[in-house]
C-alpha cells in the first residue's frame, strides 16, 4: 500500500530526530501532550489498521501564516542537503603594525668599588663609563630598548633608544642611540641604503654591540675617531647572502661579532658625532672593508678603512685655548687595520689606526694653548678563550686586553691630548642567554679630561650583570 505523503514526512522526520506528534504540532500550532514514558524519538509509525478510515491526505505544507518561523522550518519538505556557499579566497591584508615591528633590549648594572690596591678616585673616563672615580658605587650603564622590524619586503626599522644616557651630573636620561631605515635596492637585499641616525662604519670594535663585547668599555684609540660610534647621514652597504649569513651566524652563535655592516660601506654623514647639529656644513666621507674567510673550522676577518672631513671644536670661553682657523673647523682624518680571529675557542682581535685631529698640544710645547690637527696614533690587542658546554648555552670567556693612544679627544671641551696606557683583564659568565655576570680589573695610565690635563694612574676593580631580553 502507498503511504500517504503525511506518513512519508512522518518517517523521515523520525529519521532526523523528530517525533510524529512534533511533527503534528508544527503541522497546526497546537499542542500536543507527550506520554512521559514514551522515548523522546518515536519509531517509525506503523500502516493504519484496514477498520481505521484512512487519513485524508496532507495539504501542501507551505508555512501557514500562523506558524512561528521555528516551526515552519520544521514543517518543511525534507530536501537534498543545500550545498554550503563557496567561500572566496580572502586575499593577504597589510598585518598591523604591531605584528611587523619587534622588541628587544639588554640592561647592564655595574658596581665599580669593588676594593682594589693603588685605588684613585681621579680616574676619570667620560668617553666610557661615567661611574668611574668620584666615590661613585651602584650604577646603570646601559639600558636599551630597540624596535625592529621589516615594513616592507624593501624597508626595515630599527630604533633603539637609552635610558641609562648622562647628560651633566644628570643620569638615567633618555637619549637616542640609533634611529634609522634600512631601503634594499634588490631582492637579494644584498644592496641597501641606511638613512638616519646609526653607526658610521669604522672600525671593528665600535661596530660590535655593547651586548656582545667582552671588555665593559671600548678602547679609546679607535673609539676616539666617533664618539658615541654614530652620527646623522646615508651609508650605502653590499655583501653577498652568504657573507650577510656568515655576519649573522658570528653574532647569533655568539662568537663576538660585529654584526652585518657589509662587506663594503661608504657613506657620508655631519661628523659632529650623534645627537648634535652639524655646525660646518662640510660632510665627513667614510669608507669601510672587511671580508670574514672561513678557513676550516676557524673563521679570520680581516679588514680596514677610514675617513675625512672637518671637526669644529667646542671651546672653554674663560680659557687661554683657541684656533687660528675663523669657526674652528680643523682637519679630522684618519686610517684603521683590522684582523680578527673568531672564538674556536681561541680568539684574537687587533686594531691599530692613525691619522690627524683637533686637539691641543701636549704639556710643555710652546704651542700648547694653540688647538689644531695635529697626529694621532693608536691602537689595542686583545687575546680570549671560550669554553663552552656541549649545548654551546652556557659559555666562559676569560680575556686580556692591552691599549695604547696618543691623540686629541676631539669632542671634549678644548679638544685636549690625551694619552692612554691600560691593561684590562676580565671573565665573562654566560650563565643563560638571558643573563651575564663579567668581573673586570683594570690597571690604568690616562690623562684627565677635565682642566688641568694631568695623567692620573691607578687600579680599578668592577662587576657587571647583564640582562638580555
Amino acid at each position: 500500500m502507498k503511504p500517504t505523503t503525511f506518513e512519508y514526512l512522518a518517517l523521515c522526520t523520525t529519521l532526523l530526530g523528530l517525533s510524529a506528534p512534533a511533527l503534528t504540532q508544527a503541522q497546526t500550532g497546537d499542542p500536543v501532550p507527550l506520554d512521559a514514558n514514551a522515548p523522546l524519538t518515536s519509531a517509525p509509525a506503523a500502516e493504519p489498521a484496514v477498520t481505521a478510515p484512512a487519513p485524508a491526505p496532507a495539504p501542501a505544507l507551505a508555512p501557514q501564516p500562523d506558524l512561528q518561523p521555528e516551526a515552519a522550518a520544521a514543517a518543511a519538505p525534507s530536501a537534498e542537503p543545500k550545498e554550503e556557499p563557496e567561500k572566496k579566497e580572502d586575499k593577504p591584508h597589510p598585518a598591523p603594525w604591531y605584528e611587523l615591528l619587534k622588541i628587544r633590549g639588554y640592561t647592564q648594572m655595574r658596581y665599580n668599588r669593588i676594593p682594589s690596591f693603588e685605588e684613585n678616585d681621579k680616574i676619570i673616563n667620560d668617553q666610557g663609563d661615567k661611574y668611574i672615580g668620584n666615590g661613585s658605587g651602584f650604577g646603570i650603564r646601559r639600558a636599551r630598548v630597540i624596535l625592529y622590524g621589516d615594513v616592507h619586503e624593501r624597508v626595515s626599522v630599527y630604533l633603539q633608544t637609552d635610558f641609562a644616557s648622562a647628560i651633566g651630573d644628570q643620569n638615567h636620561v633618555a637619549i637616542v642611540r640609533d634611529w634609522y631605515a634600512d631601503v634594499f635596492l634588490d631582492a637579494a637585499k644584498e644592496f641597501r641604503l641606511r638613512i638616519g641616525q646609526s653607526k658610521v662604519p669604522y672600525g671593528f670594535e665600535n661596530m660590535q654591540s655593547s651586548q656582545n663585547r667582552l671588555p665593559l668599555d671600548r678602547n679609546d684609540a679607535i673609539n676616539s675617531a666617533v664618539k658615541d660610534e654614530r652620527d646623522l647621514g646615508i651609508f650605502a652597504y653590499w655583501a653577498p647572502a652568504a657573507k650577510r649569513a656568515l655576519f649573522k651566524r658570528l653574532v647569533d652563535d655568539n662568537l663576538k661579532g660585529s654584526g652585518d655592516y657589509g662587506v663594503l660601506g661608504l657613506g657620508v654623514y655631519n661628523g659632529q658625532t650623534a645627537n648634535r647639529f652639524d655646525r660646518n656644513g662640510n660632510f665627513h666621507v667614510v669608507g669601510r672593508l672587511t671580508y670574514p674567510i672561513e678557513i676550516g673550522s676557524q673563521i679570520l676577518e680581516i679588514g680596514g678603512g677610514g675617513y675625512t672631513g672637518l671637526y669644529q671644536v667646542t671651546l672653554a670661553e674663560d680659557s687661554d685655548f683657541y684656533t687660528r682657523d675663523s669657526d674652528g673647523s680643523l682637519r679630522d682624518a684618519r686610517a684603521y687595520g683590522q684582523l680578527v680571529l673568531y672564538p674556536q675557542p681561541l680568539g684574537i682581535v687587533v686594531e691599530v689606526n692613525g691619522g690627524v685631529g683637533p686637539q691641543m698640544g701636549r704639556p710643555g710645547n710652546d704651542d700648547r694653548n694653540e688647538i689644531k690637527s695635529r697626529e694621532l696614533f693608536g691602537g689595542y690587542a686583545q687575546l680570549f678563550y671560550m669554553f663552552r658546554d656541549v649545548a654551546g648555552t652556557v659559555s666562559l670567556s676569560p680575556y686580556v686586553r692591552g691599549t695604547y693612544y696618543d691623540g686629541g679627544k676631539k669632542f671634549e671641551t678644548n679638544a685636549p691630548y690625551y694619552r692612554v696606557r691600560e691593561l684590562e683583564m676580565g671573565l665573562e659568565w654566560q650563565l643563560l642567554k638571558a643573563l651575564e655576570v663579567t668581573a673586570v680589573y683594570t690597571i690604568t695610565d690616562r690623562t684627565s679630561s677635565k682642566s688641568p690635563y694631568d695623567r692620573q694612574k691607578g687600579h680599578i676593580a668592577r662587576l657587571q650583570v647583564q640582562v638580555n631580553y
